[in-house]
């Protein structure tokens, strides 16, 4: 089993809690659309960061000094969204974060593919952006069906924990026999199931962090998640979607 999660906007540099163990597999892609971002504008890449002046000026400065094979950070320490918070891989111990470097991967715009210690830079680069590089239209053309291949390489089963903007570049591609399990966490707001985009990524930070601690091998043994106030609901999942039901009268929902 793999399981797979987004990556976050907000990054840091952090070369002393733990060492890297390798580089991305996919790091001459990454260095083609770094040296199509450096083409760009700045006008132009701000356009494609849609971010504030402040958020622009610091990724221009890591443009300028990226190097993608020194000074690097763990993939899974330099994310640093509210779902890494929850995860807290600082914390892990030595046969969790074995774990997660097994069956933990992160989908990348800017990497493609990232094992949990696989060193990266800082960047800025969604997966939804509209970059034209070597023909293609966007990101999702770019990377096509690599990122699925590689996964599916390595597995038949992936417990999906990534947003949809994420899981748009591996479920396309799933090939014959392999299994995807999507998980959701909603809760009943009027008699409606409904998402809440912090809640769910602090859950999926937790899911993670749970399935690290349980040793879990198979996608079947993420329906014992019990934690931040959520059960699985059996009547409303299927073999191919857990669903996650919070309980509104659980414990309170503090973000990391």
């Amino acid at each position: 089993m793999r399981i797979i999660v987004s990556p976050a906007k907000q990054m840091a540099v952090d070369t002393d809690s733990f060492a890297c163990a390798g580089l991305p597999q996919f790091l001459p892609r990454a260095q083609r659309l770094l040296d199509a971002l450096r083409a760009l504008t700045p006008q132009a890449r701000q356009a494609l960061w849609r971010c504030s002046d402040k958020i622009a000026a610091e990724n221009e400065q890591r443009l300028r000094t990226a190097d993608l094979r020194r000074s690097l950070t763990p993939a899974l320490l330099a994310y640093q969204g509210i779902q890494y918070r929850t995860m807290a891989p600082g914390v892990f111990t030595d046969s969790q974060l074995a774990y997660v470097q097994r069956h933990l991967r992160i989908l990348s715009g800017f990497y493609g593919l990232l094992r949990p210690l696989d060193g990266v830079a800082p960047y800025r680069l969604e997966m939804q952006a509209k970059l034209t590089v070597d023909g293609a239209k966007d990101l999702y053309a770019f990377w096509g069906g690599q990122i699925a291949d590689a996964l599916f390489a390595e597995t038949d089963t992936v417990l999906d924990l990534a947003s949809k903007e994420y899981s748009r570049c591996v479920a396309p591609y799933r090939p014959a026999g392999a299994r995807i399990v999507e998980c959701r966490f909603v809760e009943d707001v009027g008699g409606r199931l409904a998402e809440k985009g912090t809640y769910c990524k602090m859950a999926r930070g937790e899911m993670v962090r749970y399935l690290a601690e349980t040793d879990a091998r198979t996608a079947e043994q993420a329906r014992g998640f019990d934690r931040l106030g959520y059960r699985f609901a059996s009547e409303q999942s299927d073999a191919g979607c857990y669903v996650f039901v919070r309980d509104p009268n659980g414990p309170p929902m503090r973000r990391p």
